[in-house]
């Protein structure tokens, strides 16, 4: 996040921010160094204070309607080093130094395969050796309404 200001400045205020009529944001996480489009999750007002206070990034759960820090299971973690808006206000960038993979699915992003089904990303980690059963299940991995295989993130910490 920034260096001059605590949390980081996204020139945006919470009264800046368009959320959704259920009160949410998309975020979409970029590799701060390679510029890779790690993920797309989605961010309510509580996420993002959380994410701006820690320097890490936090999350909603649309699966499970709760509050998410990226890697709190899997220990992958995403370093903010900054938060911008886009230009109407409805829709986030988190600029982030990932730990580990950012897929719950072992892959470094979760945008590893084409339309086709060609992979195209690579895997960073065994996902069974990161996630128990219950674990797994309890993140929402099963959950094809926030999977990468509808274009996003899937709503996990992994």
């Amino acid at each position: 996040m920034s260096e001059t200001e605590p949390g980081g400045a996204t020139g945006a205020t919470a009264p800046d921010l368009a959320f959704d009529e259920q009160e949410l944001l998309p975020a979409v996480a970029q590799d701060a160094d390679t510029g890779e489009v790690l993920m797309l999750a989605y961010v309510d007002e509580t996420a993002v204070s959380r994410t701006r206070e820690t320097g890490y990034a936090h999350y909603y759960s649309r699966s499970r309607d709760e509050l998410w820090k990226k890697g709190a299971t899997s220990g992958h973690t995403q370093r903010v080093r900054e938060v911008r808006a886009d230009c109407d206000g409805d829709a986030l960038l988190y600029v982030v130094e990932q730990s580990g993979g950012a897929c719950h699915t072992g892959f470094e992003s979760c945008f590893y395969r084409t339309l086709d089904g060609e992979t195209v990303g690579e895997r960073v980690f065994d996902p069974d050796a990161v996630y128990d059963d219950e674990a797994e299940d309890a993140d929402g991995t099963g959950d094809s309404t926030d999977s990468g295989a509808s274009g996003g993130a899937a709503d996990t910490d992994g």
